[in-house]
């Protein structure tokens, strides 16, 4: 059994309904009163108006855009990007019932609805999201807006598309931000189901085509060329991501991202750790200047930082022990495990190829119940994890019932951008038209 098939063969489930292993803090301690919730009894549209007039979410927004309106290139370590990394290729992805299900969708939107939520492939629309609650978009469809029928046709597109741990895992997803709402009296603001939906391209089998599903602590790009696939900029997050009444109690989102990244680090040697560690200290201390955002804490490839450039740090795969580096892979395995089967395969061979070039860097404590960020990196994957300080919730500091997490496909293929420049400029029919570039 090669190394692929092992890691495939190990992966856990996301969803966890066990006794945890990790302690969390106590998040009830940090729920804010009515009075003092940030969206307490308002529309989405009220909040999304009411959070414009504030000089630190007009800030990040106009930065947002001015990223947003550069060409696009892709994360790089250097500014240059690293050629020949992705090819054209057969991966048994579940294109045919992507297919389906997808024109069956098609014919259950009004006219207006196709025309808010349809793009060309190449649109710059693939790079309009953003993670927050606020509702400032005028395109998509909102699934707490359309009818039944639509939105349970858009979930049936999740199911069919990703993996069914990757589905449960979406949806888990889906519904602590239900959680988060009612937790914090703004249901209309944070729900189930207030994420946006776009389609790019038109199903095809041959030519690329992909979705996006978009909103608070969630964010899926899902482009599909053939039977290949991409499903990056993945970002997914939960506040709080422990249950404790409900449906959803005793439910614990990332726990194995969690609880596999600190064990990783636990196991270095002294001289390893010192070469992980960036940082001891989360907010200031030994932490950089500059290293923390207010509204992404320490993560550096969030929303329209498409292009950014992220130098490698910390200790480099050819540093790992044998054991090591299968616990790496297994811990990557857990971010690319929303894949479906041939997909995930794909994309675990690629990353055992390039375990030499790889990086995994730590900030924060290493021990249980303390809050932590690692990063892991090599030229054809990014993986970022959080513990962040509250939203919602009252936490001034990072703490580990909060969390966000991010997957980018570096150098270029984000979107599976290189995928289709690629198909356009050798496609014979596409050869003197390609028109694959999203800027």
């Amino acid at each position: 059994m090669s190394v692929v098939d092992k890691t495939f063969c190990t992966v856990k489930t996301f969803r966890c309904k066990v006794k945890l292993v990790m302690p969390q803090t106590d998040f009830r301690k940090f729920v804010p009163t009515p009075e003092h919730s940030k969206v307490h009894d308002e529309t989405a549209r009220e909040h999304a108006e009411n959070m414009s007039k504030v000089a630190l979410i007009k800030e990040i927004f106009a930065n947002w855009q001015e990223m947003f309106a550069a060409p696009f290139k892709g994360i790089t370590t250097n500014g240059e990007i690293i050629p020949n990394l992705f090819q054209l290729r057969s991966e048994k992805a579940p294109v045919e019932q992507a297919i389906n299900v997808t024109s069956q969708l098609m014919t259950k939107l009004t006219p207006e609805q196709t025309v808010s939520c349809c793009f060309d492939i190449d649109s710059n629309q693939w790079r309009n999201w953003q993670n927050t609650e606020i509702y400032v978009e005028d395109f998509g469809l909102r699934l707490c807006e359309v009818k039944a029928t639509v939105r349970e046709t858009v979930i049936e597109i999740l199911r069919v598309c990703l993996s069914a741990k990757g589905f449960q895992k979406t949806r888990d997803v889906m519904r602590f931000n239900g959680f988060l709402g009612e937790l914090v009296g703004g249901p209309n603001i944070l729900g189930e189901f207030t994420f946006l939906f776009c389609l790019f391209g038109k199903p095809s089998k041959t030519e690329p085509w992909g979705w996006q599903l978009f909103g608070h602590h969630l964010c899926l790009n899902c482009m599909m060329l053939g039977d290949q696939m991409t499903i990056t900029p993945t970002f997914m997050g939960g506040e709080p991501c422990l249950a404790d009444t409900g449906p959803l109690k005793g439910i614990r989102l990332f726990e194995d991202e969690e609880q596999h990244g600190l064990k990783l680090m636990q196991s270095f040697s002294k001289e390893q750790q010192k070469q992980a560690r960036i940082a001891h200290s989360m907010v200031d201390g030994d932490l950089p200047e500059g290293r923390r955002s207010r509204h992404d804490g320490l993560h550096l490839g969030g929303a329209y930082c498409d292009n950014r450039i992220i130098p490698f740090e910390g200790l480099q795969g050819n540093e790992f022990t044998k054991s090591q580096r299968s616990n790496l892979i297994n811990l990557m395995a857990e971010y690319m495990g929303t894949l479906p089967k041939g997909p995930f395969e794909a994309k675990m061979a690629d990353i055992d190829r390039h375990f030499a070039e790889t990086h995994f860097c730590w900030i924060g404590g290493q021990e249980e119940n303390q809050s932590f960020y690692y990063r892991i990196q090599s030229p054809i994957t990014l993986i970022e994890f959080d513990h962040h300080a509250g939203v919602f919730l009252n936490n001034s500091e990072p703490q580990n019932f909060h969390i966000h997490t991010l997957v980018r496909t570096p150098n270029g293929n984000d979107y599976g951008i290189d995928l289709i420049r690629q198909h356009y400029e050798n496609s014979p029919h596409h050869k003197d038209h390609h028109h694959a570039k999203i800027e």
